[in-house]
């Protein structure tokens, strides 16, 4: 509920799929069409902008939805959210329930939301389906927090739509280059860390350590990365050094520090940089520094193994 907002709206929900109504509620799906012609109407009186939500409308009989929808419409609902509530549909199952909705009942009169869950890890790839099929608002969190599995991720889809303007149709007014930023204060607040292999905010999201992986990139961006992290407000080197690392990241790391390969035996470099990685898991500038120093004196020299 945002009732005193700067642009107030009131948001009505109510259990609609049979575990909801007769285990949760105790109630028939008469009295439950009734409550929602009663709750709406009476938000209705206090706020111009009622949504209203079918709650577990995914595991909801698909007659009794659209009559549960036009009760909700008629009493002054504009936008009507269609949740996932505990995260079991399917992209395409989800994508046809809606279009079945909007077919079946006067949804296409209103503003169509969603509100997906992550409990089978879909959340993200059930919104963006429905997008396809008219929905005009996703509900989302950043960093996908929530219960359980948590939520659609926010950054996800805006880096979606973002990536794919052309096949989605669809934009959102969110700047993106302060996605990152939000990210990091919303883990500080709520103690929560981002796994590393997060799409878009992760920490590994946007690195390479692969060798093949890493010379594509420095020959051209587009080879392993199809976004531009910085429009996301991440800025950091993209390439990793690790023991898959190739002599092409460590010539382009050794320029980064001020090093000429040409006076170096690059290949004894990567060699030693790997067996670091045998007794670390991590390696500093100072490490490749020291491992550069100590090659100096093997340029042109051939390692006997």
């Amino acid at each position: 509920m945002a009732w005193d907002a700067k642009k107030p709206r009131i948001h009505v929900f109510i259990g609609t799929s049979d575990t909801h109504v007769y285990d949760k509620l105790g109630k028939t799906k008469e009295e439950v069409l009734e409550m929602v012609k009663e709750f709406v109407s009476y938000a209705k009186e206090k706020c111009y902008d009622i949504e209203f939500s079918l709650e577990d409308a995914t595991r909801t009989d698909k007659v009794y939805a659209c009559k549960v929808i036009d009760e909700a419409i008629k009493a002054g609902a504009i936008t009507i959210n269609i949740p996932d509530t505990v995260g079991y549909t399917s992209p395409d199952e989800f994508r046809a329930f809606i279009i079945y909705l909007k077919e079946n009942s006067n949804l296409n009169k209103v503003n169509i939301s969603v509100h997906c869950h992550n409990d089978l890890g879909l959340a993200t790839a059930n919104s963006m389906s429905v997008i396809l099929a008219g929905v005009t608002q996703v509900e989302c969190t950043i960093n996908g927090i929530d219960e359980r599995a948590g939520n659609t991720a926010l950054e996800e889809v805006v880096a979606n739509l973002d990536t794919k303007k052309e096949y989605y149709n669809a934009k959102t007014n969110i700047n993106t280059k302060m996605i990152y930023e939000a990210s990091l204060l919303v883990s500080s607040i709520t103690g929560s860390s981002v796994q590393h292999n997060k799409p878009i905010v992760g920490a590994n999201a946007f690195k390479h350590e692969a060798g093949i992986h890493q010379a594509g990139v420095l020959k051209n961006k587009k080879t392993y990365e199809i976004m531009d992290p910085k429009r996301y407000g991440i800025y950091v080197d993209s390439m990793v050094i690790g023991v898959h690392s190739g002599k092409h990241v460590i010539i382009d790391k050794m320029k980064k520090l001020g090093f000429d390969p040409d006076n170096y035996d690059v290949e004894s470099i990567t060699f030693d940089i790997k067996e670091f990685f045998k007794t670390s898991k991590t390696i500093e500038d100072s490490d490749i520094i020291s491992i550069i120093n100590n090659n100096k004196i093997k340029k042109n020299t051939k390692r006997l193994d």
